[in-house]
């Protein structure tokens, strides 16, 4: 009975450990919407990299062509600049 009352917390406390989306930011490609042109010629499931200047840093940003040829955010990393200057 223990047992069974373990994992049923241990499977409620996995099933709430989902990753939130990635919302786009100024400098993202899709900030303000998807973009115009559509992606026709690369296939489902590519992998698009975008890297711009965000506050004090470098904002990288990956996105997966997704099958109605949009485009979905799944990850950014924001890199500091502030020691990188002499």
């Amino acid at each position: 009975m223990k047992s069974l009352v373990f994992l049923s917390a241990v499977a409620l406390m996995l099933s709430s450990c989902t990753t939130p989306d990635v919302e786009p930011i100024p400098g993202s490609i899709t900030y303000g919407g998807q973009p115009r042109t559509k992606l026709t010629k690369s296939p489902i499931g590519s992998v698009v990299h975008n890297s711009f200047r965000y506050r004090t840093g470098v904002a990288y940003e990956t996105y997966i062509i997704q099958p109605d040829r949009s485009l979905k955010l799944i990850r950014r990393e924001i890199r500091s600049d502030f020691f990188d200057q002499n």
